[in-house]
């Protein structure tokens, strides 16, 4: 069996310190914003806070959110399994492909995703002259967010499962 070296010469004043950086940094990364941002969202009071949750517009936009989300996750996971299930078990002929593919949402920016699906398929895009029917909507319509959506989280389900499904094979061997 396998046995960790752990340093027990360490000093309890170094892993104070330690402990005292790291409790600091996530003090100021996360507690000093979320604090900010809820003084600036309050400040006006709770009375404003709600009716601007309330409005038409923010409520559509939670509409969104849900929706995407409705849609966005059971793609993912259906194609997040199905390709994580395809790499760790099967070696055929593109599976660096389609592990490349899996990888390319993390290196380019939802920014730049989005820019990319509005030049490919708006008005003057390289496909929006065959989506030019007016009963097709393309860009910022429901179904395209829910895509760029699902692009830019796809690579989460299937790069965490491919290390677990490959383990599991390993075992039952």
């Amino acid at each position: 069996m396998y046995k960790k070296n752990i340093n027990t010469t360490e000093s309890p004043i170094t892993r104070f310190v330690l402990i005292l950086v790291a409790l600091l940094f996530i003090f100021i990364v996360l507690i000093v914003p979320l604090f900010s941002i809820f003084l600036y969202a309050l400040e006006k009071g709770y009375e404003v806070y709600f009716a601007s949750i309330l409005d038409e517009e923010a409520l559509s936009a939670i509409q969104l959110t849900f929706i995407t989300v409705l849609f966005a996750v059971p793609l993912n996971l259906v194609f997040g399994v199905s390709a994580s299930w395809l790499i760790a078990r099967f070696e055929f002929t593109g599976k660096s492909l389609l592990t490349s593919l899996i990888d390319i949402p993390f290196s380019v920016s939802p920014i730049i995703s989005g820019m990319i699906f509005v030049l490919l398929f708006g008005a003057q895009g390289i496909f929006g002259q065959f989506l030019s029917d007016p009963d097709i909507k393309n860009i910022l319509a429901v179904p395209d967010i829910i895509l760029v959506t699902a692009f830019v989280t796809f690579p989460f389900i299937a790069s965490d499962l491919i290390p677990i499904m490959q383990s599991l094979g390993s075992e039952e061997e």
